[in-house]
């Protein structure tokens, strides 16, 4: 899974702006910090999905650009935003669950018109990109 630093910018009258020094035509925004990471993830998806993604740059390599620093020092801050690479091989995998949870699992994937493993891929991809 990659991982892009993005640039969190706040002005006092305005939602919070998202920028990547990566990927410099790739904006998103948010009302709240807590939909910052959801929000960023959703435009790295949309983006990839016509444009091939580069090899995200270290922590390091970010921070050392001047237009960062400078951003920085009045005021920006940096997140890590997750992306999973959409690909479309299928690989079988055994898992084990508590009988209980199973038929949860089952009842809400039925609820919402999926099948277990689509359920759970959804679940998954969903907890990983909120972290």
């Amino acid at each position: 899974m990659k991982h892009f630093i993005a640039l969190v910018h706040k002005d006092h009258d305005s939602a919070f702006g998202v920028s990547f020094p990566d990927l410099p035509s790739v904006f998103s925004a948010a009302d709240g910090e807590d939909d910052l990471v959801a929000n960023a993830t959703e435009a790295l998806r949309l983006w990839s999905e016509d444009e091939v993604l580069p090899v995200p740059s270290s922590y390091e390599e970010i921070v050392s650009r001047d237009t960062v620093r400078d951003e920085l020092a009045q005021g920006a801050f940096l997140i890590r935003v997750p992306f999973i690479e959409d690909d479309s091989r299928v690989v079988r995998a055994n898992v084990t669950f508590e009988k209980g949870m199973l038929d949860a699992i089952d009842a809400a994937a039925r609820e919402r018109g999926l099948t277990r493993s689509a359920f759970l891929a959804s679940a998954a991809r969903k907890e990983i990109e909120a972290a």
